[in-house]
């Protein structure tokens, strides 16, 4: 599971950050609202830990931002506001979960447990692009309504280019999106699946394109 932590108290961070990868999770820290929308504009997260309180705002403005822009990534709220009110406002605002301070860190792991098995909301998980949609939940492509089969890390590319599609997305980013740590994976590996999705994309008269730059990234848009 990878994680984006968004918490300006540092020894929050820290007790957080280290009980997160002892149980085996890749963890990301930034500490502002600005920090946290460049993390999630640049980079793919299974969950969300945010603070309510944050230097430059309350942390359920990037929610409302990120449900806005079709972005379904879930979100823990972490916050010292406990009462009814406060949490009702965080839920409404998109968060999946609440969790007031102080809390065990044990609570922590459960909800992140279960936030992950809850299905994702099916409309707000489709996206489209040409004549191409995405379900993310199934992790599906359809091109006009018809299946597009395609092998796991194929979808996997696709998966990762369709969340940032318009825009470059590294091939740290990719690669991490495609493969495991333990992963015994060869130099052009990445590049390999990229250019059979390419291939199939065109095959099946998709309407999109994947172009790179060579040692940089990718990107998916419509064709012109």
């Amino acid at each position: 599971m990878r994680v984006l932590l968004v918490e300006d108290e540092q020894a929050m961070v820290g007790v957080l950050r280290s009980g997160l990868v002892r149980h085996d999770m890749v963890v990301d820290d930034v500490a502002s609202l600005a920090e946290a929308d460049a993390a999630l504009y640049n980079d793919i997260y299974d969950v969300v830990v945010l603070d309510r309180r944050l230097p430059d705002g309350d942390g359920l403005s990037l929610i409302k931002s990120l449900r806005a822009s079709g972005n379904v990534v879930p979100v823990l709220v972490l916050t010292a506001k406990g009462d009814l009110i406060d949490r009702v406002a965080g839920l409404d605002s998109g968060a999946d979960d609440y969790l007031g301070k102080p809390f065990a860190f044990e609570e922590l792991l459960a909800r992140l447990r279960a936030i992950m098995r809850r299905p994702v909301n099916l409309q707000a998980d489709i996206v489209r692009i040409g004549r191409m949609s995405f379900d993310f939940t199934h992790r599906e492509a359809h091109v006009d309504g018809v299946h597009l089969r395609m092998p796991r890390r194929e979808l996997l590319v696709v998966e990762a280019l369709m969340r940032r599609m318009g825009r470059m997305v590294l091939r740290e980013t990719l690669m991490e999106a495609v493969f495991g740590m333990n992963d015994d994976i060869e130099s052009n590996a990445l590049d390999t699946h990229i250019s059979r999705a390419r291939r199939k994309l065109a095959d099946a008269n998709a309407g999109v394109t994947i172009s790179g730059i060579r040692g940089v990234g990718y990107l998916l848009s419509e064709t012109a």
